[in-house]
C-alpha cells in the first residue's frame, strides 16, 4: 500500500485518533470489521489545502461523537478506485461506512455547525447504494425487423 502524503496534520490522526491507513488490499475487510467508520480521503494537501483543515477539524469531531466511528486514511493506491466506487468528485472527501457499506459522503469545507448536523445526521442514516459519478446511462430501443 503506498501512503498518503506525510503531512504533520494528517499523521496527527493516527496518533491521536488511533486512524489506521487502509489500501487497497485491506480495505474490504477493514472496512466490514469496523462498525461505523470514516474514510478520508486527503488527496495531495499541497492541492487541495482543505485537507489539511479536515486533518485538524477531524479529531474534533471524533471528540463530538465519541466512540461513534473508526478514521480511515486511505492510501494513494486506494484513492482512485475506491472514489469511482463511492462517486464523489470533490476533495477531501469522508465516507462513512456502516460494516462496509455505504452511508453517505462530505466533500469540501463545512462551518462547524453545519459539519456537525451532516456527521450526526451521517450516523443515524441507513446504509444505501453508493452514488454513481455522474455518467449518463443511454439506453437505445432495439430496432425493429420486419419479417415477410
Amino acid at each position: 500500500m503506498t501512503d498518503t502524503p506525510h503531512f504533520p496534520q494528517i499523521e496527527r490522526l493516527i496518533q491521536v485518533c488511533n486512524a489506521v491507513r487502509v489500501g487497497i488490499d485491506d480495505f474490504e475487510s477493514l472496512a466490514r470489521s469496523s462498525g461505523n467508520s470514516v474514510l478520508f480521503f486527503a488527496g495531495d494537501p499541497a492541492r487541495y489545502p482543505e485537507s489539511i483543515d479536515m486533518a485538524v477539524i477531524l479529531p474534533e469531531i471524533a471528540e463530538a461523537f465519541p466512540g461513534n466511528f473508526r478514521i480511515m486514511l486511505v492510501g494513494e493506491d486506494a484513492e482512485k478506485p475506491l472514489q469511482a466506487k463511492f462517486g464523489f468528485s470533490v476533495w477531501p472527501a469522508l465516507v462513512f461506512l456502516r460494516d462496509g457499506d455505504y452511508v453517505g459522503v462530505m466533500t469540501g469545507a463545512y462551518n462547524w455547525d453545519d459539519c456537525l448536523r451532516e456527521v450526526d445526521g451521517l450516523l443515524q442514516a441507513p446504509t444505501s447504494r453508493p452514488p454513481g459519478i455522474g455518467l449518463p446511462i443511454i439506453v437505445e430501443a432495439p430496432t425493429a425487423v420486419e419479417v415477410k
